[in-house]
């Protein structure tokens, strides 16, 4: 896919703080045009300070629909799982009903949580906002570089990760997409190489999730240099 659009930060800080605002800005026209916001989590250090920052902010929870764009194959109370992540950070401190938390049951192992996760999306699409990261592999969610899947999926049953734990649960290219509004947040030096190669034309995993309204929010440490 062409580069998407991007905005470059002075951090990491910047870039969750100025990711919150643009989050609740989609919640209040979502929940203002549809009755609903639904919204995908992503995973990671940054996307973490902003959910903080959503917790500590106001808007209409009970209209927020939250769902996870990959999980890791542990228990239900890991600290290492993106849900436990994301109600540390996020949905235990708003008022966002528990049945409007969709969690993918992991736990169960990675083909049954996909397929009991696929019906939960399939329903939900197309989504309002999706947040990603990027690994420095290129990998994004748990969609990683030299792996296969069926493009016809809306959720993948992810075995052989490169990082433990190695079997995993992934939304799709194709589900991660369906979003009115998807923002990648990528921070740190890194970050850099994988950028460049993105830049490049590369058939990274990032480069994969082809939505149309597209922007890239990153920190100067991990804008490329020289471009």
């Amino acid at each position: 896919m062409k580069f998407p659009e991007y905005k470059i930060y002075a951090d990491g800080t910047a870039v969750a703080e100025q990711a919150c605002q643009r989050i609740l800005a989609a919640a209040k026209k979502a929940i203002a045009e549809r009755g609903a916001f639904k919204i995908v989590l992503a995973g990671g250090s940054t996307p973490e300070v902003s959910y903080r920052a959503l917790a500590a902010s106001e808007s209409d929870w009970a209209n927020w629909h939250v769902y996870i764009g990959d999980e890791r194959c542990l228990p239900t109370d890991d600290a290492e799982r993106n849900s436990v992540m994301a109600a540390r950070s996020l949905t235990s401190h708003v008022a966002i009903p528990d049945e409007q938390v969709y969690l993918i049951p992991a736990e169960q192992g990675a083909e049954i949580a996909a397929q009991a996760y696929a019906s939960i999306v399939d329903a939900a699409l197309p989504f309002d906002m999706v947040l990603l990261g990027m690994g420095e592999d290129g990998h994004t969610a748990s969609l990683f570089p030299g792996h296969e899947h069926n493009e016809n999926e809306t959720t993948h049953a992810v075995h052989n990760a490169p990082k433990p734990p190695s079997d995993r649960v992934s939304l799709s290219a194709a589900a991660l997409a369906s979003t009115r509004e998807l923002l990648m947040l990528i921070t740190g030096a890194g970050k850099q190489e994988p950028l460049a190669r993105w830049q490049a034309g590369e058939a990274l995993p990032i480069a994969t999730i082809n939505a149309e309204n597209t922007l890239i929010m990153l920190d100067e440490a991990a804008w490329p240099k020289g471009t």
